[in-house]
This record gives structure tokens, sequence and C-alpha cells, in this order.
């Protein structure tokens, strides 16, 4: 069903990954010769800044030019409740009877940098089902979103001109991960300004010549302005991945590091046996000066294996 790229069990293939259950990594090996082909877009940048928007013109823009496509929308996890709105597709919502777009939301659930630890591995069911272009958007933490970079084939950062001072934006992380940045809502005050500013930063930082520059562009969302630029500059930067022998150490480090967290997510549910769990729990019944340090009991859980 997923190979034929029919909805329905793309969508029960996505919740199994989500959910970690015992066919997710049969299911994975099983889709994995098929993978490899979708080209993968990390959209990023400050919450407010039209993400969602941009993504939904980007959507537009490859339809028009005859591609699939597949997007996953990461929206926040509520730290008090646990539940999190998914509300980012509504702006999407052309492209609900489209059969060559699929959109999913995915709660964050506490994943680091933006990203749901499970986006990886939905990205591969998705690739699996034939989509060409696969697009991440994150939730917009406004720093370091690492991994949008592991993810993605070419990142875009998304700004306004409200995105805040020029020193502030030098040591924003965001600035370092960027293949591309896109000054959004550029028809405010100070978009001028901002796209100066990153102009004059990237022509002081020391480049190889065979290193990608990253490029500027300006846009407006809701007026379609700018997008095709931008599509032009993705498609500037996956040649010259592809040129340089980029795409494929991306590929390889993509892999090498989902080997890694399987490998530790493995590990960590056998470390946490029963026994393990009561020795935490008797501390944690004791008063707080009688417990021992975390490192002690750290320790001791490691002695103990």
């Amino acid at each position: 069903g997923v190979r034929g790229r029919k909805r329905r069990f793309i969508a029960r293939a996505v919740t199994r990954v989500e959910n970690n259950t015992e066919l997710s990594s049969k299911l994975l090996s099983e889709l994995y010769a098929d993978t490899g082909c979708a080209y993968r877009i990390g959209i990023t940048g400050p919450p407010g800044a039209g993400k969602s928007s941009l993504t939904d013109k980007l959507i537009q823009n490859y339809r028009d030019q005859g591609k699939t496509v597949s997007v996953i929308v990461i929206d926040p996890t509520s730290p008090c409740s646990g539940g999190a709105i998914l509300g980012d597709r509504i702006r999407m919502i052309r492209h609900y009877n489209d059969d060559d777009v699929y959109v999913r939301s995915m709660a964050s659930r506490g994943g680091h940098g933006g990203l749901a630890q499970a986006t990886k591995e939905v990205g591969d069911v998705l690739d699996a089902a034939g989509f060409d272009i696969i697009l991440f958007e994150t939730v917009g933490v406004g720093q370091v979103e690492l991994d949008v970079v592991k993810a993605s084939d070419t990142v875009v950062v998304v700004l306004v001109p409200e995105s805040g001072d020029d020193i502030q934006m030098m040591k924003a992380g965001l600035m370092e991960i960027a293949d591309i940045f896109a000054i959004n809502k550029s028809d405010r005050p100070g978009s001028n300004k901002l796209y100066i500013s990153i102009i004059n930063m990237l022509s002081v930082i020391p480049h190889d010549k065979s290193e990608w520059i990253p490029k500027v562009v300006k846009t407006v969302a809701i007026k379609s302005n700018g997008v095709s630029q931008l599509i032009e500059d993705i498609q500037f930067h996956k040649d010259h991945i592809k040129s340089t022998g980029l795409y494929v150490k991306k590929m390889i480090n993509r892999y090498a590091k989902q080997v890694r967290e399987i490998i530790l997510h493995k590990q960590n549910e056998v470390f946490w046996n029963e026994e393990k769990s009561k020795i935490l729990d008797k501390e944690l019944s004791l008063s707080h000066e009688k417990r021992k340090s975390p490192q002690d009991l750290a320790q001791k859980l490691f002695d103990n294996d």
C-alpha cells in the first residue's frame, strides 16, 4: 500500500513509526530498498515568520512542475497537557483533494532541535511511497535546530524584518545552518536592512571556492512574491551538492546517525529493567536529604548491570 502511494496505508505506516510499534522496525526494513530518491527540504525559522504560508506556496510551485510532494509539519507539544494543536496544515487545505500531495502533522513530543524524533523515519516511509519532494516544517524554536540539518538535503531559514538586530543575528544558531535565507514578509519596513545585514555577514565569512555560499531571497508568501526565485535557489543548491559529492555524504551521515540513535534507544530499553526501575523508585521515595546524588545513583545503577 505504501509503495502504491495509497493514502490510507501511508497514514497507517506513519502512525506505526510515530508510535514505535513492534511492526515499525520490520516495516522500515522492508521499505529501505525503496528509499533514497526523494529530495528533502527543511523549512525552519522563528515562530510567526510565515513558514506554513511559504510551505504552502512551495507545494503549489512543485505541483505546477508536475512533482509529487509530501509535507511533515512539526507542531510543539504542550509541556502541561502533553497535547498539540496540529493546526499548521489549515494553511495547506487547498491541497486536501490532491492525491499527489500528502500532509502529515506530528507533535514534537519533546524532540530536541525542533523535530520529532521519529521524523526522519517518517520521511523514509514517504520516500518509499515515491514522493519527489519531502518538506519538513519545524516547530521554529528560534535557535539551533541541528535535527533539520541532519534530516534535510537543503535547509531554508525563514526570517522576517522583525527577526532582531545584527548582533543577535550573528550569534543565532539559525544563521549557521542555512543553505538559503528567505526574508519573508519583505514588504514590511526593515526588510532591506535585514537583507543587507545578511549579505554583509556572509561576505566576511571565509569560504572555500568549492563551498556553497548561502543565497538570500526576499519573499512575500501570501502574495507568492519571490517563491519562484526560492525554488530556483533550492535547485541551485541541489545541483551543487550533487556535483560536489556532498549529497552522498549527507545520506551517509544520515544513515550513520540513524543507526546510532536506534542502538541508543535499544540500549536504553534493555538498561531499564524491572530491578533498576525499582532502585530508582526506592530512591525517589526518600526525602531529599536522604537521597544519593544523581551521580552516585547513576553509578550504582551502572555497576549493578
